[in-house]
């Protein structure tokens, strides 16, 4: 944290980044585990998006460090998420996250190819696959809020004709 008042919104440094819906067959999602010092939380896969990066090479690259996955076929542009809060780092002040849609196979086992040495430097202790009704019913921290139900929409009904704005 930082001394004195906020910046001004247009002083703000905003990290541009990138998440993805990882969503199985069998209707389950995959979620990594965060831990920082404000507490746990259960989050989308994805980071940060590196100079002369497109988003799609974006959540490629970072779904193969975090998860494993090669080469998938990324979706649609489903949700954004704009989230200020000062990194702990001290280099900025928030995130502004494209989040696209990405199905696997049921059979598709997580296999970080980041060590989790490499994954706990960045915060990340876990990954998960989760139901719903698990989410929904957990007292656990996810992200974006309404988790659960944004998923559940995006199951039930297909991706929006736009992005929608989550949390």
């Amino acid at each position: 944290m930082t001394d004195g008042p906020p910046p001004a919104a247009g002083d703000l440094r905003i990290r541009e980044a990138t998440r993805a819906v990882v969503v199985s067959d069998d209707e389950q999602v995959l979620l990594v585990r965060f831990e920082f010092p404000a507490g746990t939380r259960w989050s989308l896969p994805g980071g940060g998006i590196d100079p002369g990066e497109s988003v799609h090479e974006a959540l490629r690259r970072e779904l193969h460090e975090e998860v494993g996955l090669v080469d998938p076929e990324i979706g649609p542009h489903v949700w954004n998420r704009l989230h200020i809060v000062p990194f702990i780092s001290g280099l900025f002040d928030g995130q502004r996250e494209q989040i696209h849609l990405v199905r696997v196979p049921t059979t598709f086992e997580p296999r970080p190819a980041f060590s989790w040495e490499q994954l706990n430097s960045e915060y990340v202790f876990e990954l998960r696959w989760w139901t719903l009704d698990d989410v929904a019913a957990s007292d656990a921290h996810f992200v974006p809020r309404d988790l659960a139900g944004l998923v559940r929409s995006l199951l039930d009904d297909g991706p929006p004709a736009r992005p929608i704005d989550v949390e």
